[in-house]
């Protein structure tokens, strides 16, 4: 029998959690944005509502990718048993680790790229020069938050996406950089010349709140958070393997899935709400933002399951490793 055998349940809950995650995130878009039946939906024919009621009548087209958006969900519960059988390369936190990169990479593109554009659109929508530019039809539906979210944030965010798919590592430093010109501007233009507007401050929160949620998971696996080391800092390395893998699966899994059931469980839950609905602050010349930081959460919590199975993984990895060469000793 190989060593720590037991211990592929959790490597399977930690996957299974992790491909779960995702899929609970895709379907929940391509059901409350794009009106795809989802799981209730597509088994609400045969009498199955699995988490809401379904009054819609969906076309076949729709219902294929129902049909799709279900089997997602039992590929997700299957394909870790086939992974961790197979002992496949994805068995180790690499593929894990790497998926977490390129969701945090693509928000970290697409929330540069956003702040950039919808300061540019709200400064000169509030100094009354966006008409000349565009002309007046554009500029009163660019002062409409549903238009500049279509039209302006999802292109960007699609552009970001392509951009952390083809370009590996995650440059924080630049989005660090951005956030303390910002902050300088305002200080220049609201002390020497007497100028502030409300965008200014909103994209300074709106790239603190990016660079905070999005490289948590990053710093996860860079050991940067502070921890208190009462008991863990005299642990053997085993005592803080099964200290970590088991922190992850009953303390760190649980809370990613608590913020993705509460922001997305209905249409009526905060994050689908605010996302819906395109939400912005009162304050009519500021940035449209306030939406995606609600996406914020959803992309924390996404790449933190994924950044949690890869430790998980990384330490059950690592005590089999230190397992076997303990054996490989002793047979010697």
């Amino acid at each position: 029998m190989k060593p720590f055998r037991s211990m592929n349940i959790i490597h399977y809950i930690a996957l299974a959690s992790a491909f779960l995650g995702a899929v609970f995130v895709g379907n929940n878009f391509l059901t409350y944005i794009f009106d795809f039946p989802g799981v209730s939906g597509t088994l609400a024919p045969i009498g199955l509502n699995v988490y809401k009621p379904v009054s819609e009548s969906y076309t076949a087209g729709a219902y294929v990718i129902g049909m799709i958006q279900t089997v997602s969900y039992i590929l997700a519960i299957l394909l870790p048993l086939f992974i961790i059988s197979n002992r496949l390369k994805w068995r180790d936190d690499s593929f894990t680790n790497s998926c977490a990169e390129v969701i945090v990479a693509s928000a970290f593109w697409a929330v540069m790229f956003i702040g950039i554009a919808d300061a540019i659109i709200s400064f000169v929508r509030i100094e009354g020069i966006l008409p000349s530019i565009v002309g007046d039809d554009l500029a009163l539906s660019l002062g409409k938050p549903a238009f500049r979210g279509t039209f302006v944030h999802l292109p960007l965010l699609f552009l970001g996406t392509m951009i952390a798919i083809f370009r590996k590592g995650i440059d924080f430093i630049w989005l660090a950089l951005l956030i303390v010109l910002g902050e300088l501007l305002i200080v220049i233009t609201r002390f020497i010349f007497s100028y502030e507007q409300a965008f200014m401050g909103d994209l300074v929160r709106f790239w603190y709140a990016g660079l905070f949620l999005f490289s948590s998971a990053y710093t996860l696996v860079h050991e940067g958070h502070v921890r208190v080391d009462v008991l863990y800092a005299s642990f053997t390395d085993k005592s803080k393997s099964y200290t970590n893998i088991l922190g992850s699966l009953i303390l760190g899994i649980p809370l990613c899935w608590v913020v993705l059931i509460r922001g997305l469980w209905s249409e009526s839950s905060p994050f689908n709400l605010a996302l819906l609905n395109f939400e912005v602050t009162q304050q009519g010349f500021g940035m449209y933002v306030k939406y995606l930081m609600s996406g914020f959460l959803i992309i924390f919590a996404l790449s933190m399951l994924f950044q949690f199975c890869s430790y998980i993984i990384y330490y059950i990895n690592k005590l089999e490793h230190n397992e076997e060469l303990v054996e490989g000793i002793e047979v010697k």
